[in-house]
């Protein structure tokens, strides 16, 4: 290997955890299951002492009650870490990697500890047979705030009907699916089938939450138990975030890894990575079936790292929901032919709030090492495919030291749409979703472009929704009332 500069960034440890014991109450708390993704990390590094080296511990933000869990792992390994939370977002990952290869190379930090850990599944089971988790307490912290908390909803929105991920993904769907000129019923066999293809790789990993095969026809079908979400989403094509998984990184600096005895052969390069957002509210984005900011981020990560689509040995695209993976694919040029998951993704392997990319990276780690000279790209992906990071990953170093590029303003130069939300009259459907309770459809939720812009609209009229779910309503013509309600033009 030539001489490198010894502030090159490294990541020398991936560690992973699940648990899912017999008595739920026997599960470990979110703390100590980032503890213990931390220990394998630096096991997986072949130098446990890395763990009293650490001069940054950085959690990703989680669904537990500890204001700084980085001061808990500190006091637990005995070193004088700083520590940092992130903000919400599956792109935080992806983005605190980003930050430390940045802080390392400046020769701010020298060894940085990314983790996170979500005790959801073990949670929610003991508080049903009237028992809790013992959780440590933590009056206070004050750990760096390594991003910002963003707003991503407007109040119409949510007055509407949109009000989560499960609501905007089968409407980012519907619109991917006009774009293409498939049938509802093509359309779903297809998508069906790149499902089957993250199942099958989720089976086979011993990380991955559901790991019961799954045929595309399986996924397909809404009936024993999968039924329908969000038209035309199954459960089975969902994120889970029912679970217990944690997973953590070292990263560190060349000299800092010769220091604590890393083999060289544990050692893994970030060449590139980048970040941006595209608008975030929904309701001022140019269309929904694309992205700026994947696009422009995406193509400038393989810029910086001197590849292009066909340079990649593995893919991990941020999977929460199909249509996440097919415009990220689209956008990226890589089609949607190829296995674009390491992992078995959010619905299969596990959708842990923000920290599933942590995992993503754990995961691809251990496969370029397993084929040296390989390359990797992973996404991150954050809100209603709002925020976006990548980074790109192999044994060889990069030619030029880690790059990365903060695209925002590139990607603000992209047209955007005006909200149209008093408006009332003719329009045409955008993209729509047919959301579904356990007894059957509930209301049907649309975005509808009208002659100054977007706005949304819904419908509980049986009649409607039981049309939708069956022809496309993509491009037809509607009345949007003075309650907002939709009625076929």
């Amino acid at each position: 290997m030539t001489s490198l500069d010894p502030r090159t960034p490294l990541l020398v440890g991936a560690g992973q955890f699940i648990q899912r014991p017999d008595n739920p109450s026997d599960a470990l708390e979110p703390v100590a299951m980032m503890r213990e993704s931390l220990v394998a990390a630096a096991a997986d590094a072949g130098a446990p002492g890395l763990l009293d080296r650490i001069t940054d511990t950085w959690a990703v933000k989680g669904a537990w009650p500890y204001p700084d869990p980085g001061a808990l792992l500190r006091d637990e390994f005995g070193n004088d870490s700083r520590t940092g939370l992130s903000a919400d977002g599956g792109n935080t990952p992806q983005s605190l990697v980003n930050k430390a290869c940045l802080r390392i190379m400046a020769g701010q930090a020298d060894v940085v500890a990314i983790v996170g850990a979500e005790g959801i599944w073990s949670r929610r089971r003991a508080r049903r047979s009237g028992d809790r988790i013992p959780y440590t307490e933590q009056e206070s912290g004050s750990p760096e705030e390594l991003g910002p908390d963003l707003s991503m909803s407007l109040k119409v929105e949510l007055q509407r009907g949109f009000e989560a991920p499960i609501n905007f993904y089968p409407t980012f769907e519907s619109a991917f699916r006009a774009q293409r000129g498939e049938s509802i019923e093509e359309h779903r066999q297809r998508v069906a089938r790149l499902w089957a293809t993250f199942n099958e790789v989720a089976v086979a990993n011993p990380y991955g939450w559901l790991r019961t095969p799954m045929t595309a026809e399986e996924i397909a079908s809404p009936d024993n138990g999968n039924r329908m979400v969000g038209f035309p989403y199954t459960r089975a094509m969902n994120s889970n975030w029912d679970l217990d998984l944690g997973a953590g990184l070292i990263l560190c600096s060349v000299e800092a890894a010769e220091a604590a005895g890393v083999p060289r052969d544990r050692w893994l390069f970030p060449h590139a990575g980048t970040d941006g957002h595209d608008t975030m509210a929904v309701s001022h984005r140019e269309n929904l079936h694309s992205s700026p900011a994947i696009r422009v981020a995406g193509a400038k990560v393989m810029e910086l790292a001197g590849v292009g689509p066909d340079s990649f040995d593995h893919v991990d695209l941020y999977s929460c929901f199909p249509s996440a993976v097919q415009i990220s694919a689209t956008e990226l040029g890589l089609g949607l032919e190829r296995q674009l998951t390491v992992t078995g993704g959010l619905t299969f392997a596990g959708g842990p709030l923000n920290n599933y990319v942590t995992h993503s990276i754990a995961t691809m780690a251990g496969l370029l090492r397993d084929e040296p000279g390989t390359v990797g790209l992973c996404s991150a992906n954050g809100g209603y495919l709002t925020k976006h990071a990548f980074g790109i990953y192999s044994t060889e170093p990069p030619a030029e030291g880690f790059r990365h590029a903060d695209c925002q303003a590139e990607i603000d130069t992209h047209p955007t749409v005006a909200l149209d939300d008093t408006y009332v009259g003719s329009g045409t459907i955008e993209g729509y979703t047919v959301m579904h309770g356990r007894d059957g459809a509930e209301v049907a939720l649309a975005a509808v472009r009208t002659p100054n812009g977007r706005q949304w609209a819904n419908s509980t009229d049986p009649a409607l929704m039981a049309a939708m779910v069956t022809e496309e309503h993509v491009g037809r013509a509607v009345a949007v009332t003075p309650e907002y309600h939709l009625e076929m033009g």
